[in-house]
């Protein structure tokens, strides 16, 4: 087996591998960090996630490793020229009175922190580094284009099933008229003329205009030959230029319950975790649709806006929004077209009876549409330890327990506090595939 070795200098004598370490650990430290802000709520609004951050990284780990003198051992011998201020063995005050920075006398090390700010694409690259939809059978959305051909005019070359005879005629006819190629009109009169003159009796003026006329019809058959009827330059091709279209489509359907049921501190949880997908699916995919739906006992299509500050409230029944999801794909999303996506918020409440339509709704249409169902549920923060499982919880939870068992395309998970959102969002839309379930 070959061995290689490379004996090239790198960059002012630094160790390459040294530096590349180091850069992923920067990186990772970024990301901490990111995320941290996510856990404690610093960013909890899409304007928020969406523009520059300044993002601390500790000094600790970022210095490149290198090899030294141990000073507490080994021989070394050192000539230092003399002055007149010390003398062998003086020991020098360390500058800074033993603090970072200027800081106050003490014992104690203490490092400076670096500060990176970070643009708003930096800081959604680092945000959503490793998630994606998942389950994205009907190709890729953004790196993979499909080509369409569209009319693009006329071109002098080409193939010959796209001849565009209007347009070739209608050149043939200018040329024909701009050159004066004789009529086969002209041609027939000339015939005419001479076949009448040579049924009279023969004569001197008649022989000699026959002559004459016999004389015309050769040269115009001449020019008639000369000038072609369809001349290669005439000829014009019907041009196709590939224009890149999507070839696949996908949409997001986002259902929230803001019913009564629906506390602020829930609204609030909800509409974090829908900022942080609509900020995932407007950054990750170019060609993506996302449609807005909030229920009570009423479920109504809104805008984005309308989404995430209106305020609503009334009664509780979940699958209204589920049959709107239905209408609108229905309506506006075939199935062998699209791909089909959702999630849903809810604290889990609902009419008494409406959680087995659900299951119908799910079971029955949706699940069989949708590449990818994602539910959560916002609990209380004393009840996380006691719905731990998922034989517990509310109407809701259980019935949906019933789907999660069934298809391999539906999961589900929960949320108590801000900090649980974005690992419950990794958990749903992380790239390692979820264990498949027996369908």
């Amino acid at each position: 087996m070959p061995i290689f070795i490379d004996r090239r200098l790198n960059p002012k004598d630094k160790s390459l591998g040294n530096r590349q370490r180091f850069l992923r650990r920067a990186r990772e430290e970024l990301k901490r960090s990111i995320r941290d802000q996510i856990r404690t709520g610093r960013i909890a609004r899409i304007a928020d996630a969406d523009a520059e951050h300044a993002v601390p990284m500790p000094e600790s780990g970022t210095d490149e490793p290198s090899f030294n003198n141990a000073r507490n051992s080994g021989r070394r011998q050192h000539i230092l020229p003399g002055n007149r201020h010390f003398s062998p063995g003086d020991l020098l005050p360390k500058p800074g009175g033993g603090g970072a920075g200027g800081a106050s006398a003490g014992n104690t090390a203490s490092e400076d922190d670096f500060r990176f700010v970070l643009s708003r694409e930096e800081v959604l690259d680092l945000f959503f580094e490793d998630l994606e939809l998942p389950d994205m059978v009907k190709l890729n959305l953004k790196e993979i284009l499909a080509f369409k051909s569209r009319r693009a005019g006329f071109a002098a070359t080409g193939s010959p099933t796209n001849i565009n005879v209007v347009r070739t005629m209608r050149n043939s006819h200018g040329r024909r008229i701009a050159l004066r190629r004789p009529k086969q009109e002209e041609l027939d009169a000339i015939l005419k003329e001479i076949a009448a003159l040579e049924l009279v009796p023969s004569s001197v003026a008649a022989r000699q205009r026959i002559a004459a006329l016999r004389e015309e019809l050769d040269r115009l058959e001449r020019r008639r030959r000369r000038i072609a009827y369809v001349d290669p330059v005439d000829i014009r091709f019907n041009r196709f230029d590939p224009r890149p279209v999507p070839n696949a489509n996908a949409v997001m359907f986002c259902l929230m319950d803001v019913s009564g049921s629906m506390g602020e501190r829930e609204k609030d949880l909800a509409k974090r975790f829908f900022v942080l997908l609509h900020l995932f699916l407007k950054r990750r995919y170019e060609r993506i649709e996302i449609v807005f739906i909030r229920h009570t006992h009423l479920a109504q299509e809104v805008d984005e806006e309308t989404f995430f500050y209106n305020t609503q409230s009334g009664g509780t029944v979940v699958s209204t929004a589920l049959e709107e999801m239905h209408r609108i794909i229905d309506a506006r999303y075939p199935a062998h077209e699209w791909n089909i996506y959702a999630a849903q918020a809810s604290d889990g409440d609902n009419f008494g009876g409406d959680s087995e339509r659900c299951i119908a709704l799910l079971n029955g249409k949706l699940m069989r549409l949708c590449q990818y169902f994602a539910y959560v549920e916002i609990i209380d923060e004393r009840e996380a330890h006691i719905f731990g499982s998922t034989e517990n919880g509310t109407s809701l939870w259980r019935a949906y327990s019933e789907i999660d068992l069934k298809w391999s395309n539906f999961q589900m998970s929960r949320i108590a506090t801000p900090a649980d959102i974005y690992p419950v969002f990794r958990q749903l839309f992380g790239r390692q595939p979820a264990s498949l379930k027996v369908a």
